[in-house]
């Protein structure tokens, strides 16, 4: 079976004191084959935790995820995993960095070389190749770390909160490549995101959980996306439709962030 497959996944971790926190319970999803998908919820809605499960990083507490019909059981090199800081190495330069995930697979060099090189100038760092690490932007840096991911081939591209840290205009422009990859590369995406500008920009399909245990709250199937590959973001963010999803889910938000205050001022 094509794509990814979630079923009845549930996961709780265990405390010191005896107590326990449920993060997730009974999330069921399938997410076909090149599908853009982004993830939205209140914080502690276990949006990170269901993506380290994806990734391998965790094993569910019960439920099961596969990768076309195949288990997942730990990383692997079909699920990539770009961060929110790009976790790259600082002794190496970028087209080293880029490097890194086709030389552990025992890539030959003449092989890897001009896929790497591709890569680097997919993502406008071309003439950045032999730059440090530390000589670069926060942005650019992102643009390394997704060279790197989309250096392994992998399938499933995951990408935990990945612009959060950079600014306005910056994260702008990082959210237009992240469309132009997805076109480009056919690659399955499941971006979590805070931002609810964001999640409408980069979701074929947005997903909203609800507060902890996380649950999937709602799902939308928006057109903003394929919008965005070939116009001006800024243009897409003043479609009626864009701005009344973007209230919606808003308000949406909003009324779960008061019930979790609610929860807090209940408790103490």
């Amino acid at each position: 079976m094509s794509g990814l497959t979630l079923e009845n996944l549930s996961m709780r971790f265990d405390l010191p004191s005896g107590d326990h926190v449920q993060a997730l319970q009974d999330v069921s999803l399938e997410i076909k084959t090149g599908e853009l998908v982004s993830v939205l919820g209140p914080s502690g809605c276990g949006k990170t935790t269901l993506l380290n499960i994806i990734a391998g990083f965790l094993a569910p507490t019960s439920g099961k995820v596969s990768l076309n019909g195949k288990p997942v059981t730990g990383p692997a090199q079909e699920r990539g995993m770009v961060f929110q800081k790009g976790a790259l190495f600082e002794w190496m330069n970028v087209r080293e960095n880029v490097s890194f995930g086709p030389r552990m697979n025992r890539v030959p060099t003449a092989e890897s070389a001009p896929r790497v090189d591709r890569l680097l100038d997919v993502v406008g760092l071309g003439a950045f190749k032999e730059k440090a690490i530390y000589e670069l932007s926060g942005g650019m840096q992102q643009r390394v770390a997704l060279a790197r991911c989309l250096a392994n081939d992998p399938d499933v591209i995951l990408m935990d909160e990945p612009l959060g840290a950079l600014d306005a205009l910056t994260r702008e422009k990082m959210q237009g490549l992240v469309l132009k990859l997805w076109k480009e590369t056919g690659k399955t995406i499941i971006l979590i995101t805070h931002s609810v500008e964001e999640a409408l920009l980069l979701g074929e399909r947005l997903i909203v959980m609800a507060p902890r245990p996380g649950r999937i709250h709602k799902q939308y199937h928006l057109p903003f996306a394929d919008m965005g590959v070939n116009a001006d973001l800024r243009e897409v963010k003043h479609h009626p439709d864009y701005t009344r999803t973007r209230e919606e889910i808003l308000n949406m938000i909003w009324d779960m962030e008061e019930e979790i205050m609610g929860r807090s001022e209940a408790s103490t």
